[in-house]
């Protein structure tokens, strides 16, 4: 029963009053209010504890964003000093303080080329929105406010707010019950190789992928789209690694178009696949503006930021009588900024990069070897951001029904042997923090075979058929 305003929660189940009181992000009401929810109680490094006390590696890193691993007592202390010092200053108009002064020249020295400019968000969602605005911004400022268009890709995810949801278009995001921004964002294909065309090599898909956007521009005119959009490997929508030169093009489109290329690396920045930023380092290409969150903190407070170029501002700046009339009350926050301070810290002098490349390609290696099961269409990533896609078929690649649920079930089946691995539609997503060991790694690997193959065999059992 839930509880009314007068009655005390103390002694009481935090599951019952999870199921009670909470509506979760991307809550699906009729297993929530069968199951409810898994109560976490506390973590360190890769591994959780329950509510009731049971022990998960965590492969997930809660959500792609713990990167340096749970009870990090420096990050704590940070952020109780800096709680302590100035617990909130705005950093409204002329108004800032020293963690974000201190993080904003941090963020300028990482980012590639002539990112120095940074704008504080309160996580990736308003990042991209944020990245929005400055894409109409720019343009209205040299004379063109008409060129405000989107282009983005099938398969993106991009955050929550309207705008940032409208802006993306993964399968499953798209509900009935709400409303999205259509007019003016245009999504062209996915670069998801294990689905080209029968018999397309990589360089013709590239080729196919560049000329679609080539042709889109065609149709609508450069002069009616502003900004580009791409994760540089696609997350949620699948863990999409692109062709090897298909960036660097789409790049050069943007650029002879004057379309600003968003990088959008909530998810890829801060050392997910070994790079403080994957979009010069992993695919040498040079964004106008980085959007970023998750492992900015890893996950110990909300952050984002967006970072740009100082050829954005000084356009945007040239009128010193403009007013940039966009960002929010805890915009470079400085509890949040010393916690990301302290973060970058650590992955330095740890070497989490390092590690995240050295044990992500034990973590590659390894997962490569469950292709061979029953159920394994694909298996794709790099480094410490892989997945698994399952398929009824794997000369077809012929999906299960949604309603079979095989990638929930492969999840529960982790779950129960102590691993926590995500289920998205047909994939199992596995983003562990980059504090992983190849000990660790060997239990994920190991666990989620046996995952596999459990529910292959019950499949098969129920009357699905597997090929």
């Amino acid at each position: 029963m839930p509880l009314g305003n007068g009655d005390s929660p103390a002694g009481a189940d935090p599951c019952a009053l999870d199921r009670a009181h909470v509506l979760h992000p991307w809550t699906n009401f009729g297993p929530f209010a069968e199951r409810g929810a898994l109560v976490i109680d506390r973590g360190q490094g890769c591994r959780l504890w329950d509510s009731q006390g049971r022990s998960y590696l965590d492969a997930v890193g809660g959500l792609w964003c713990t990167n340096v691993g749970l009870g990090r007592a420096g990050i704590a202390e940070a952020m109780a000093a800096q709680a302590q010092r100035l617990a909130f200053s705005s950093t409204f108009v002329d108004m800032s303080n020293t963690p974000s002064a201190l993080l904003a020249a941090r963020l300028a020295a990482l980012a590639p080329g002539d990112l120095n400019r940074v704008h504080f968000t309160t996580g990736g969602s308003t990042a991209v929105d944020s990245a929005f605005r400055l894409i109409q911004f720019y343009h209205a400022c040299k004379g063109r406010p008409g060129k405000t268009g989107i282009v983005a890709r099938a398969a993106s995810y991009h955050g929550s707010t309207h705008i940032a949801q409208s802006i993306s278009l993964r399968e499953g995001d798209r509900v009935p019950e709400f409303r999205y921004t259509t007019e003016g964002i245009w999504h062209l294909s996915a670069p998801n190789l294990y689905r080209r065309p029968e018999g397309m090599t990589e360089a013709a898909f590239t080729d196919h992928l560049v000329a679609e956007f080539e042709a889109l521009i065609a149709r609508v005119g450069a002069d009616r789209i502003g900004g580009f959009f791409a994760e540089p490997i696609q997350a949620s929508g699948g863990v999409l690694v692109p062709p090897p030169d298909y960036l660097p093009r789409m790049r050069a489109i943007c650029a002879a178009h004057d379309i600003l290329f968003v990088a959008d690396e909530v998810v890829t920045g801060f050392g997910r696949i070994g790079h403080w930023f994957a979009s010069m380092d992993e695919f040498g290409i040079l964004p106008d503006i980085i959007t970023t969150a998750k492992g900015l903190t890893s996950g110990y407070a909300p952050l984002g930021a967006m970072i740009f170029s100082d050829r954005i501002w000084d356009v945007i700046s040239a009128d010193g009588a403009r007013w940039y009339s966009s960002g929010f009350t805890y915009s470079g926050h400085p509890v949040g900024c010393a916690a990301a301070l302290a973060n970058i810290a650590i992955i330095e002098d740890e070497d989490l990069l390092g590690n995240a490349v050295r044990v992500g390609a034990l973590f590659e290696e390894r997962l490569a070897g469950l292709r061979g099961l029953p159920l394994v269409g694909d298996v794709r990533g790099r480094r410490l951001m892989m997945c698994v896609e399952n398929v009824a078929d794997r000369a077809t690649k012929r999906l299960l029904p949604d309603e079979v649920g095989e990638s929930r079930r492969i999840s529960d089946a982790c779950e129960a042997m102590g691993l926590l691995v995500r289920p998205i539609g047909h994939l199992n997503v596995m983003s562990p923090p980059l504090v992983i060991t190849p000990d660790e790694v060997e239990f994920v690997v190991e666990t989620l075979g046996r995952a596999i193959r459990q529910v292959a065999d019950a499949l098969v059992r129920e009357g699905v058929r597997l090929d």
